[in-house]
């Protein structure tokens, strides 16, 4: 009886005291770290992080944005080409060359912009 009163009572404080962490808000500073990563051209830590945090790019890649572009146009960008190859050697080529919400693929978008000759460019490129 009085072991059963103590599991009640375990039960009772870990219920009381249980707070979930909101899984929006750790999705939000997962972006903005991979963001700030690519910005930094810092692809050892972006690495670490998706690593750490079990996710694999090329399932999250379409749903990520930084500044409103994508991981890769946003490498291109901010002239972080190690960030950007490490990109794309993890994505499939089908995503590579696969146009984005403004109709255009990374490589036409790159030619546009003014980025077809970095080496983020190249290496999409070679994916294809």
């Amino acid at each position: 009886m009085l072991k059963s009163v103590k599991m009640g009572a375990v039960a009772l404080l870990l219920a009381f005291t249980y707070q979930p962490t909101p899984a929006k808000a750790d999705a939000a500073q997962l972006v903005a770290s991979i963001c700030d990563y690519v910005a930094s051209n810092d692809k050892n830590r972006l690495r670490s992080k998706l690593s750490d945090s079990g996710i694999r790019l090329r399932n999250i890649y379409d749903g990520v944005k930084c500044n409103g572009l994508s991981l890769l146009r946003f490498a291109m960008s901010s002239g972080a080409d190690g960030a950007g190859e490490f990109i794309a050697k993890q994505l499939p080529g089908s995503t590579l060359g696969a146009p984005e919400a403004d109709g255009k693929t990374v490589i036409a978008w790159a030619d546009a912009n003014g980025f077809g000759g970095s080496a983020t460019a190249a290496a999409i490129k070679e994916r294809l």
